[in-house]
């Protein structure tokens, strides 16, 4: 996905505020999770719960008003966890940022941590795959 950083997302030195990266982020998990079938309304249904665990980050150079950049998501584990990593490139391919979330699951209803994610899941990401062609059999 692609964004244009804001006025109101810069801090006092004239840059991108290093917390709203977070929110880019999320807009390019939203849009990830969503093409392998399993936004947060479908999470929500599955009973699910799906709380970050661990984040990482690394600013390799500052964005700035008006940039234009793409936020890209790639979902690394899904088996027993979920690991996205991300890149924020501009359209030279200058990479400006990475980082990595990891979301476990937990039941809705207990708050009890499951051990690997649901088979549903796992199966729906691993058949999107395959339809696009990303895994050989």
């Amino acid at each position: 996905m692609r964004i244009r950083v804001p006025f109101f997302d810069l801090d006092p030195a004239g840059v991108a505020w290093h917390g709203r990266y977070f929110q880019y982020f999320e807009l390019a998990r939203c849009e990830l999770l969503e093409l392998v079938g399993y936004g947060y309304e479908d999470m929500m249904r599955s009973g699910i719960l799906w709380p970050i665990a661990d984040t990482s980050v690394r600013y390799l150079q500052p964005l700035a008003l008006n940039q234009e950049v793409a936020v890209t998501a790639y979902l690394r584990e899904w088996e027993m966890r979920i690991v996205i990593e991300y890149r924020i490139n501009d359209a030279a391919g200058t990479l400006y940022t990475r980082a990595s979330t990891t979301q476990v699951p937990v039941d809705a209803d207990s708050l009890d941590l499951l051990l690997g994610s649901p088979d549903f899941f796992v199966e729906n990401v691993r058949s999107r795959m395959e339809e696009a062609g990303l895994v050989k059999d």
